[in-house]
Formats: structure tokens, C-alpha cells, sequence
């Protein structure tokens, strides 16, 4: 089926709902380590309580990618339905978990919150693939990628603003502040609304041979047999850029697992308390703590702050993009090694920063942030079946997944020990792996993923 090009707008509604799943994605990256050391988790703890997040996505997507290639109702679609499934699942668990009384329920609120977020995000990916002809698909990712770091900068820095607005960073010893709790309450109001937006302005193309999709709906226990085949059976290409997502998701769950301990303590001075060294029965000791916590909480928003410009910089990155690959051809080999190239830059030079600098670090990972979100994808769309395309980016997660959860399990921990036993040296492992990403590119060789060539 010939598709037709869609106008900026309509591509800019039907990647919309992205802000939503930002929003709740930022808030999770940005301020869930900070919520699991107010519960009182210890440094080396906190990769393992986030495994939640890689596990939930190793098991969702591929199956929400598989299911919707199956789905189709003349009024909601394909894809749309689960937008909307996960967005409420997504709104009620951002909600709830800043008020997670024990360690372990924040811990469970994170595997809701993260398996929702996989059933909105996964459909979305294919969504480009499925409205747009092929020219245009460079330009559709990095929209996407325009609204992510939209929503990344926002949500990254709503528990400053609201602190800012006159909300209280002072809570008692294992409560989280109410500035991060109205924060989360404000993302999953835009959440939900961001994703209605995007239902209710999109329409989706049907299937092209009606019959032979209800032929394929109807057959029954199929999904492990066509998983297993379907991944026995990827392109080269998704293999090549399987090890490059390796590296590059290896350093961002590093960021988002360990940054507000890295930089509370390294950058800004003000590490989480430990809640054995006060004796709150001994009011003196429980001021003391007060006032530690207190420094401990306002510099995590900093932090918050300071990481919401990577959302920034991946905008104005995204934003570029945008305007040149709308009129021309870009070579997506190339700006993807140098833009991870540059983030593995921004990742080490935190050692060496000061809280005013900071930003700058995360300009350059912003650079790298922006590509890892659109070119990949660009690169992937152009040599998979479209009838499979939900399915395929899904497989495709799990490159996205595996470093995760190795790094959860200890890799990381294990990774920047050999370096000292400062958790700023994780920051520095992640700059290490970025760069290595962005030299595996190198591999690209396939004429059709590196700059999509028009049917003469």
C-alpha cells in the first residue's frame, strides 16, 4: 500500500502522546533512586532494586509488539488501544508510588510503573513504521525524539519548580518530600492526557489484506513459536545495531540507576544520610539528620535539574534533525557514532565537574540521547517486514533490555569497583561504554540503514 507523506502536525499528533510516557519515564530515571535511598536503600542496592524496569521490558514488549500486529478495530486501531491500557496503568502507579511507605513497595510500584510504560512506548515505535513511507521515517523518529526531550526537561525539573513554588523538600526520616510527590501527581496527569491526544487525533492505516490478517489473528499459540523463529531469523542489521544499543543502554541505566548517589555526594557534597548513624529518640540527633536530609533532598533536585538538560539538548539535537531531514538525506551511521561519541565525553568529564558545569555534561549526553532515540529506529524500519514491525521492535528491545539487567545484577557495581569504590566511577564506566558504542558503528556497512535511498 503506497503510503502518503504526512505534514509536520500530523506526524507531531501522532508521536504526542510521547510526552506523557517522558513524563513518566523521566520522573522514574530522575527521582526513583532518590525515593528508594529516602526508604533508606544503600548505594550498592539500588542497580538491583531497579532490575524491575529492564525484567518488565525483556517480558512486555515483545508480546504488546506481537499482540498489536494481531489488533485491529475499525474505530481504535492497532496500536491505540494499548496506548491507552498502558497510560492508565502508567497515571495510577505514578501517583502512588512517591507515597510507597516501605522499601520494598516502592520497589513494586516501580514494576507496575515500568511494565505500563512498555505497553504505551512499544506501540509507538511501531506506529511510525506503520503511518510513514520510508522517506519519511528519519523524520518521523526524530519528532519523536523532539517531544521526548521536551518531556524529559519538564518532568526532570518539576520537583525543583515546585519547590521553587513554596512546597516543602523537609520530610520526616523515611518519608518522601511532598515536592516529589505533587511533581509525580502532576506527570501522571499529563501522562494520561498526552496519550489521549494522540487517540484521539490519529487515525491507522488497516490491514492491507484483510483476509489473510484474519487467517493470521485466528491461529492459536503461535506467539512463542513465531518469537523464537522471528529472532532466529533477524536481519544482519539488527544484529549490528543490537550490539550498539548494548553499550549505549549499558551506560543510560547506569546514569538513571546511579546518578543522584554519584552526583549528591561527588559533585555536590551532600550524600543521603544513613539513617543508623542518628538515634531519632535523641532530639538534637534528629535535627542533625533534619538538616542532612534536608541538603541531601534539594541537592537531588539539582540533579533532577541539572539531568532534565538532556531532554534539552536532545530537543534542540532532535530539533535540527528535524528541519534537515525533512528536505534531505542524512548519513544515520555517522551522526550516530559521533553523538554517543559525545556523550561518552559529557559521562566522564563528571568527575571533574563542579555543580555550575554540571549542565554542560549533560548537554553532550543529551546529543547522544536524542540520536539513540531516533536513529537506530530509522535504521531498523527500513529492513524489517511492515507486517511484523510490532513484533520486530520488540524483539529489538531486547538489546535494549540484556544490558540492563546485567548491569542491575551487579555489572556495574562489579565494572566501577575496578576503578575505586566511589560511586562517581560508575558515571565514568557509562562515559567508557558510550564511547564504545559509537565505535561499533563502524560495522554499519548496509547502504539502505545508513541514508534511505529513493526507488529510482
Amino acid at each position: 500500500m503506497e503510503k502518503r507523506k504526512l505534514s509536520f502536525w500530523e506526524i507531531w499528533n501522532m508521536s504526542f502522546g510521547f510526552l506523557g510516557i517522558q513524563f513518566g519515564f523521566a520522573l522514574q530515571g530522575g527521582f526513583m533512586s532518590r525515593i528508594f535511598q529516602t526508604l533508606g536503600a544503600g548505594k550498592d542496592e539500588i542497580p538491583l532494586l531497579w532490575i524491575a524496569a529492564p525484567l518488565t521490558g525483556l517480558l512486555v514488549q515483545p508480546i504488546i509488539g506481537y499482540l498489536s500486529d494481531r489488533t485491529w478495530s475499525p474505530r481504535w486501531g492497532r496500536r491505540r488501544p494499548y496506548f491507552l491500557i498502558g497510560a492508565i496503568l502508567s497515571s495510577l502507579a505514578l501517583f502512588f508510588v512517591p507515597y510507597s511507605p516501605l522499601l520494598w513497595i516502592a520497589a513494586g510500584f516501580l514494576w507496575i510503573l515500568d511494565a505500563s510504560i512498555n505497553i504505551s512506548m512499544e506501540p509507538f515505535r511501531a506506529l511510525v513504521a506503520d503511518k510513514l513511507p520510508d522517506s519519511q521515517r528519519s523524520y518521523g523518529f526524530v519528532v519523536q525524539t523532539l517531544i521526548i526531550g521536551i518531556g524529559t526537561w519538564i518532568a526532570s525539573n518539576l520537583p525543583w519548580i515546585v519547590s521553587k513554588l513554596g512546597v516543602s523538600d523537609s520530610a520526616p526520616q523515611g518519608i518522601v518530600p511532598m515536592s516529589v510527590k505533587i511533581a509525580f501527581g502532576i506527570g501522571a496527569f499529563v501522562f494520561l492526557l498526552s496519550i489521549l491526544f494522540t487517540v484521539f487525533t490519529t487515525s491507522e492505516y488497516p490491514p492491507e489484506d484483510m483476509e489473510e490478517f484474519e487467517r493470521e489473528r485466528q491461529k492459536k499459540n503461535q506467539f512463542f513459536i513465531d518469537i523464537t523463529r522471528n529472532i532466529g531469523n533477524m536481519p544482519v542489521i539488527m544484529k549490528k545495531l543490537g550490539l550498539i544499543q548494548f553499550f549505549s543502554w549499558f551506560a543510560f541505566f547506569s546514569m538513571w540507576s546511579l546518578a543522584n548517589p554519584a552526583l549528591t555526594e561527588h559533585v555536590f557534597g551532600t550524600p543521603a544520610p544513613i539513617e543508623s548513624s542518628y538515634d531519632m529518640t535523641i532530639p538534637e540527633q534528629a535535627e542533625a539528620f533534619d538538616v542532612v536530609n534536608t541538603a541531601f533532598q534539594k541537592s537531588s533536585n539539582l540533579v533532577g535539574s541539572a539531568m532534565g538538560v538532556y531532554g534539552l539538548s536532545s530537543m534542540a539535537f532532535a530539533l535540527l534533525l528535524t528541519f534537515y531531514t525533512s528536505k534531505k538525506r542524512i548519513n544515520r551511521k555517522f551522526v550516530h557514532m559521533i553523538s554517543l561519541i559525545l556523550g561518552g565525553i559529557g559521562f566522564i568529564s563528571m568527575y571533574y565537574t563542579s555543580p555550575e558545569n554540571l549542565k554542560y555534561c549533560f548537554i553532550l549526553i543529551g546529543i547522544a540521547w536524542g540520536s539513540i532515540l531516533s536513529m537506530p529506529y530509522a535504521m531498523l524500519s527500513s529492513s524489517v517486514d511492515p507486517k511484523k514491525m510490532g513484533m520486530f521492535m520488540g524483539i529489538f528491545n531486547m538489546f535494549i533490555v540484556i544490558p540492563q539487567i546485567i548491569a542491575a545484577i551487579g555489572g556495574i557495581n562489579f565494572i566501577s569497583g575496578l576503578l575505586g569504590s566511589e560511586v562517581i566511577n560508575a558515571m565514568t564506566v557509562a562515559g567508557i561504554s558510550l564511547i564504545i558504542a559509537g565505535l561499533c558503528n563502524f560495522l554499519i556497512t548496509e547502504k539502505y540503514a545508513i541514508s534511505y535511498q529513493p526507488e529510482k
